[in-house]
């Protein structure tokens, strides 16, 4: 955001998908910000634009927040400038070009280098994941299971009936829901409650003591990242279900895990590419995330084998690392459906009835954003050339061990059954964590062989 000290403010975006967050609060500026001129001889507002009081200023709340947060420590003096006019407001894009692009994406990655200084991220390898912020977290970390009196007591004293009747459901064995889901679950709720502040305090010590990281990110690519160093996990804290024999050979692992909150669309490309180029190397991609099945139903577990990219038109063949036997022992409610065939789409909302069913004929059943552009990220690691177009391209030796987990939240041909209508809720968290722990047992299976035959 920048603004010429009279009448000029333009607010600078990174891309196209930026403009659904920065046109509202455009909108809040140009009714709110020309409010400042015309209060310029209120005492009361000089003293909250010397000192950038948000709570004070005609703006709202939300918008004051957004300003600190964009100009820091130089947003009292900006405030002051940008009253002594009345402004003219403009809209115009960062960078449209591939360089852009690619020096956006740097400049997150560097964000994530300069939060974690103790990391030499050149010098340790990684596993990266593409899937969500709290799964593998809570799976690694295990303080929601150590703490499980606690979210416990909380359901009792809001008494959320319905969840204390599937707890008590879960101990007498009468659903199959898991325990460990049911306290992930309940501890996400817990964290809406001003009263969690200090279980919440407590969580993020127990993280960084097993070296479990969070990165948010800041103004370039909106995606959050986590960082997790295997040899500082606990065995004794983990999610049993990722307990297996030779465990505690982790300890003398180098590998780090590198999770990020999946991005949609051509971002997985340019984010895989580049931190594909600042680490020593990667030892495992496994990208999870929600996607439209046309033969199942929602809360069902898609393993593809072949993916169209649209944005290319590139058919991908490769072998996954995962199989129906990986997490159909932790679905309860969904069924798993492997050997799929994946359409990377440019839009979900811009599929049609029609388009959907020449898919269908064509046997593609699985829908989603981002597994195509991955896959280009991961030819160009594995051939001396960026990634083609129109071409039908086989994985079948990847440059190292790949999977792709979709799980079922939209049903596009069932009126009504998609994310536009309704949420995974709870009964989200089977599917969700059914992926996760796959991804989860599989990095540490390959780190513990890694370490039993010392390479």
């Amino acid at each position: 955001m920048f603004f010429d000290g009279k009448h000029t403010l333009a607010v600078l975006i990174a891309s196209p998908s930026d403009m659904d967050d920065i046109v509202p609060m455009l909108v809040a500026f140009q009714i709110e910000w020309n409010k400042l001129h015309d209060l310029l001889d209120d005492p009361r507002l000089a003293d909250a634009l010397a000192t950038a009081d948000v709570d004070a200023l005609p703006l709202t709340r939300e918008v004051g927040l957004k300003l600190q947060t964009i100009w820091g420590e130089r947003c009292g003096a900006r405030l002051r400038a940008v009253a002594q006019h009345k402004k003219r407001f403009g809209l115009r894009m960062l960078g449209g070009s591939l360089i852009d692009y690619e020096r956006a994406t740097l400049r997150w990655w560097l964000n994530v280098e300069e939060h974690l200084p103790n990391i030499v991220f050149r010098q340790r390898p990684i596993y990266f994941v593409s899937s969500n912020t709290h799964s593998l977290i809570n799976l690694f970390s295990g303080f929601a299971l150590q703490n499980r009196s606690e979210l416990v007591a909380y359901l009792h004293a809001q008494q959320h009936s319905g969840l204390i009747n599937e707890y008590e459901k879960i101990l007498a064995e009468e659903v199959p829901s898991s325990l460990e889901n049911f306290l992930y679950y309940v501890q996400k709720k817990y964290q809406a409650d001003p009263a969690s502040a200090d279980y919440f305090a407590r969580r993020a010590a127990v993280e960084h003591q097993l070296g479990l990281h969070r990165v948010p990110s800041r103004f370039y690519v909106d995606v959050d990242t986590q960082v997790f160093e295997l040899n500082k996990l606990d065995p004794q804290r983990l999610d049993p279900r990722i307990v297996m024999p030779g465990v505690e050979r982790l300890g003398e692992s180098a590998a780090l895990v590198v999770n990020i909150d999946y991005p949609l669309g051509l971002a997985a490309y340019h984010i895989l590419k580049l931190v594909a180029r600042s680490v020593r190397e990667i030892r495992g991609a496994y990208i999870i995330g929600k996607a439209a099945t046309l033969n199942g139903k929602i809360g069902d577990v898609l393993i593809p084998n072949v993916v169209y990219d649209e944005h290319t038109d590139n058919i991908y063949n490769f072998v996954p690392a995962f199989s129906a036997a990986d997490i159909a022992p932790y679905l309860a409610h969904g069924s798993v459906l492997d050997n799929q065939k994946a359409m990377t789409s440019r839009g979900t909302f811009l599929q049609n009835a029609a388009y959907l069913d020449a898919l269908y004929r064509d046997f593609f059943t699985d829908v989603e954003m981002e597994a195509g552009p991955y896959l280009n990220a991961i030819y160009e690691q594995t051939i001396a050339e960026r990634y083609p177009t129109s071409e039908h391209i086989s994985l079948l030796r990847p440059p190292y061990d790949l999977g792709f987990l979709h799980y079922a939240s939209d049903t596009p041909y069932s009126k009504g059954m998609n994310l536009g209508a309704r949420n995974l809720s709870y009964f989200g968290m089977d599917p969700t964590y059914a992926t996760s722990l796959a991804a989860a047992r599989r990095i540490v299976a390959q780190e513990i062989y890694r370490m039993e035959r010392g390479v």
